[in-house]
C-alpha cells in the first residue's frame, strides 16, 4: 500500500470530523457569520506566510530537481495567495491593513505555524513532506466537499473556488506522488515519523478551523 493511501485511511475519522465542523458546514450554506470569516482570513494570512517559509525549506532539502521546483514554486504561490487576501477578501469584507497588522496570531495559528517551521528546520526531508501534506490535501478535499453542498450565490464563493479549483488539485496530486515516491525509499523508522508528522498536521488543521469558528484568543 502506498504511503498516501495508508496515511489517509489512518486519519479518515479525523477528516470526517473536520468536514463536520460548523465552520465548514455553515460556509457551504452561506450562513457563516461575517465576523467569523474575517477572523479566519486574518489568521489564514498569518499562516500562509509561515507555510511559505516551510515550503521553501522543504525545497532546499528536496532529493531531486523536480521536487526543488515544486516546493520553491509552492512557497512563492503561498506568499502570492497571502498577498491576494489583502487585495481581495480583506478589502471585500472591510478588513484594513491596520486591522491585519494589529491582530496577532491566535494560539491555534501560532501552534500550527510553529510546528511547521520547527519541523521544516529540524527534521529530514521525508518528515517535512509529511508535515506539509495535510494543508495541501485536506484543504483540497474539504473544498471539494463544500462545492458539492454549496448554495447558489454563496457570499464565500471566491474562497470556495480557490481551494476546489483544478490548479490547486493538480498541485495536490503532484505532492502526493512525490511523498509516495520518497516514502517507498525510506526506512521503517522514517515512515513512522512521517505518519506522526502527518497526523499532527491534520489535527492542527482541525484546530485551526475550530478556533476560527469560535474566534479563540489568548487567555491573557
Amino acid at each position: 500500500m502506498s504511503f498516501s493511501k495508508d496515511v489517509w485511511q489512518r486519519n479518515e475519522a479525523l477528516y470526517q470530523k473536520t468536514l463536520a465542523l460548523p465552520f465548514n458546514q455553515e460556509l457551504a450554506l452561506g450562513k457563516l457569520d461575517k465576523d467569523v470569516f474575517c477572523h479566519y482570513v486574518i489568521q489564514d494570512a498569518h499562516y500562509l506566510l509561515a507555510y511559505g517559509r516551510a515550503l521553501a525549506v522543504c525545497g532546499a532539502k528536496a532529493f531531486d530537481a523536480d521536487a526543488v521546483i515544486q516546493f520553491t514554486q509552492g512557497a512563492r504561490e503561498a506568499i502570492i495567495v497571502e498577498r491576494s487576501l489583502h487585495d481581495g477578501f480583506m478589502q471585500e469584507f472591510g478588513i484594513s491593513r491596520e486591522d491585519f497588522e494589529n491582530t496577532p496570531m491566535t494560539p491555534a495559528c501560532h501552534h500550527y505555524t510553529s510546528f511547521l517551521t520547527a519541523t521544516a528546520w529540524a527534521e529530514s526531508y521525508p518528515v517535512v513532506l509529511a508535515s506539509l501534506l495535510p494543508c495541501y490535501w485536506i484543504y483540497a478535499e474539504v473544498g471539494k466537499d463544500i462545492v458539492r453542498h454549496a448554495v447558489k450565490d454563496n457570499p464565500y464563493q471566491a474562497w470556495i473556488d480557490t481551494y476546489s479549483g483544478e490548479h490547486f488539485n493538480e498541485e495536490v496530486r503532484k505532492v502526493i506522488a512525490i511523498i509516495d515516491h520518497v516514502a517507498a525509499q525510506s526506512d521503517a523508522e522514517t515512515v513512522k515519523k512521517m505518519h506522526e508528522a502527518y497526523t499532527k498536521g491534520a489535527e492542527l488543521e482541525y484546530l485551526f478551523w475550530d478556533s476560527a469558528y469560535h474566534q479563540k484568543q489568548w487567555l491573557f
